[in-house]
Order: C-alpha cells, then sequence, then structure tokens
C-alpha cells in the first residue's frame, strides 16, 4: 500500500498520550497513489437488518468493521487500505471499548480518525456508527 503514516514531532503522538485504552489512529496519512473508495457510515446489523449487539459497544463496533471489510473487498481493497476513520458514538463512556477492537482491527499503521459523540443514530439500540475512506493502491 503506499500510504505514509504522518508521525510529525511537534504534536502529541497518539500511542504516548496516556490513555487508559488504546488510540489506534494516527495523526495524519497521506496516500499519494491510488484510487480513493469512500465506505458509508457501517452500523452492527446483520445481512438481514437486524441489530447486533443491543447494549454492546464492542460487539457494535466489531460487526460494524466487519461489515465495512466487506463493502472494502467489494472494491478490491482491505483494512489496511483506509486512511481515514470517523466514528460515531451515542456516549462517549463507550470509548475505551471502541478503541479495544479497533486496536484489534487496525495493528499497526492506523488510519486517522475523528471521533464524535452524537445525541443518536439511525436506530435508538445502536450506539456506534463508523464511515471510511480507503485508498487503493494501483490495480487490484
Amino acid at each position: 500500500m503506499s500510504k505514509i503514516i504522518l508521525r510529525p514531532e511537534g504534536i502529541w503522538d497518539p500511542n504516548q498520550a496516556g490513555f487508559e485504552h488504546p488510540q489506534p489512529f494516527s495523526q495524519g496519512v497521506s496516500a499519494p497513489h491510488g484510487r480513493t473508495v469512500w465506505v458509508a457510515g457501517q452500523v452492527a446489523l446483520d445481512v438481514g437488518g437486524s441489530i447486533v449487539g443491543r447494549g454492546d459497544a464492542a460487539t457494535q463496533t466489531e460487526v460494524a468493521l466487519e461489515n465495512m471489510k466487506e463493502v472494502l473487498a467489494e472494491a478490491g481493497a482491505g483494512l489496511e487500505d483506509v486512511v481515514k476513520l470517523t466514528v460515531f458514538l451515542t456516549s462517549m463512556a463507550d470509548l475505551p471499548q471502541v478503541q479495544e477492537v479497533r486496536a484489534r482491527y487496525f495493528p499497526r499503521d492506523p488510519p486517522a480518525s475523528s471521533t464524535l459523540a452524537i445525541s443518536e443514530l439511525v436506530h435508538p439500540e445502536l450506539l456506534v456508527e463508523i464511515d471510511a475512506v480507503a485508498v487503493v493502491p494501483g490495480e487490484r
């Protein structure tokens, strides 16, 4: 993959920020060559449209990321091609669980990321929504 992880010395390092949970993101990612894929917000719905992991932000994060993997695969991409994530949470109290799951899905050179607390998602039992931008190098 042609993505370049940006780690400027003049700003804080997510891995050294002192949080009690992982910070699986990079401050910036450059992807100078490739085809861009935008992934719509993924939530914890199974193939039949039923909610998975009611009341469990970790499970909902896993399902959202598994759904994201399916969308990326359709474009000939994978999680390693993701350069930007946006995570929407209905409660920031769920952030540690979400970060633990994300750290497993993005074990090295994670994408740039933003996390926002919002009042609600499309269904009141959904706790997490994640969208992404990926850059696929060359032809795959």
